[in-house]
């Protein structure tokens, strides 16, 4: 993999910000475009702009053809067994909302079980609280193992027969846990209970394979794997999205319209209403074009590396707490982490000042926090346009930020 040939395809990459060399490390929020998908929505929006489906002239022809061909590509990059159920949605938030919101509803009453654990992001929590809320059903966690790992004997005391409903994050966003979704989509389905999945993490930078996971919804969101913001999806067993009813009417879900009811569209449409999101769509096949020509073993290979070589660097500096598992095989190419006596917020706008670009906060996971007994923490992640030399900034960076909080304390 010839990393300085895929910076060079990244135009945002080549700048200095505070007169630095920009150090981009926040990939896990929202990566960074190549030329190839910056130029996709340039072609589409100077050269065929127009709706999708509805009209039989040229530009509407060719939206049309580009944004069921987008379609077409997540179904491969995902090994759906169907275009049918590959949904585009505004990414994954929305398309948790939708199974929780359709699906859930209609099949999770009063007595019944959903179960998630404590790592899990926002966007796959809130949703089953608010179903749990509304239907009476209990939300359970599966508890955590001392380095943020999931135990399948844990996975299998937490789901019962009762479990109508288990989410879970294939790819810890903090943690960087890689969980074993195949197991725990067997003791779902063991159980009766369907398996939901929170992709996020997982589809920009390994390869997905949700016939073999048999898993019955997958959601992802474009952005963070070299797509257009706005753009996601939520892929679902054709017998779910069948049975399910849609929660967004109107545009181009409809196919019969009478004064007092209407039909839906068939597969996928009938999921999509309104004018569906085209640019995002054709912006994010052309991310998978770009990211299938690298490689996603190759991709996820790489990313270990740079993990392990952070954690090893970073181990190095006295005072400094590295979250999650310690064996770099079992962690996605992110590190988090805090430094004593520095609220993360100050040791990201000091890093920033050199240019160095990490995340702080509580990262879309207070539960997390709360089970780490942190309040919020830095996170550093790394993408396929990464380098040791950007690690290595990093590093040198927290060991000022470190020396100079101790001058001023």
């Amino acid at each position: 993999m010839n990393v300085e040939e895929i910076r060079r395809q990244f135009p945002i990459l080549d700048q200095e910000v505070n007169g630095q060399p920009l150090v981009y490390l926040d990939s896990a929020a929202t990566s960074q475009k190549p030329l190839s998908v910056i130029q996709a929505l340039d072609e589409y929006y100077k050269g065929y702009n127009s709706n999708v489906h509805r009209g039989v002239h040229t530009l509407g022809t060719r939206a049309t053809d580009g944004y069921e061909g987008a379609r077409e590509k997540v179904r491969k990059f995902i090994n759906a067994a169907s275009s049918e159920e590959v949904i585009f949605m505004r990414g994954t938030t929305t398309a948790i909302n939708t199974i929780a919101q359709s699906y859930g509803q209609d099949n999770v009453k009063e007595g019944d079980e959903i179960v998630i654990t404590h790592m899990e992001h926002h966007s796959n929590i809130i949703p089953w609280q608010q179903l749990a809320k509304r239907t009476g059903a209990t939300l359970k966690y599966v508890p955590l193992q001392e380095d943020g790992t999931l135990s399948l004997d844990d996975v299998r005391e937490t789901v019962t027969s009762n479990t109508k409903i288990v989410s879970i994050m294939m790819v810890s966003n903090v943690l960087g846990t890689m969980n074993p979704i195949k197991e725990i989509t067997q003791i779902a389905h063991e159980n009766g209970a369907v398996m939901v999945v929170d992709g996020a993490q997982a589809a920009p930078h390994m390869k997905v394979d949700v016939q073999d996971l048999d898993c019955d919804f997958f959601a992802f969101s474009g952005h963070k794997m070299a797509g257009p913001t706005g753009i996601g999806v939520l892929y679902g067993k054709k017998k779910h999205l069948n049975a399910m009813e849609p929660v967004e009417f109107g545009g181009e879900m409809i196919d019969f319209v009478g004064l007092q009811e209407s039909t839906w569209k068939e597969l996928p449409w009938k999921f999509e209403g309104g004018t569906p999101i085209i640019a995002g769509a054709i912006g994010l096949g052309a991310a998978i074009d770009f990211l299938n020509e690298i490689g996603l073993d190759e991709i996820e290979k790489y990313e270990h590396h740079l993990a392990a070589y952070a954690m090893e660097k970073m181990s190095e500096i006295d005072g400094l707490t590295i979250y999650g598992p310690k064996d770099p095989s079992k962690r996605a190419g992110l590190v988090t982490f805090n430094l004593d006596d520095v609220h993360p917020h100050d040791l990201a706008t000091v890093l920033d000042a050199d240019g160095i670009a990490i995340r702080a906060g509580h990262h879309c996971a207070q539960p997390l926090m709360k089970w780490l007994n942190v309040s919020s923490t830095a996170r550093a992640s790394f993408y396929l346009y990464n380098t040791e030399e950007d690690i290595d900034r990093l590093v040198s960076g927290l060991v000022k930020t470190k020396e100079y909080f101790s001058d001023v304390f």
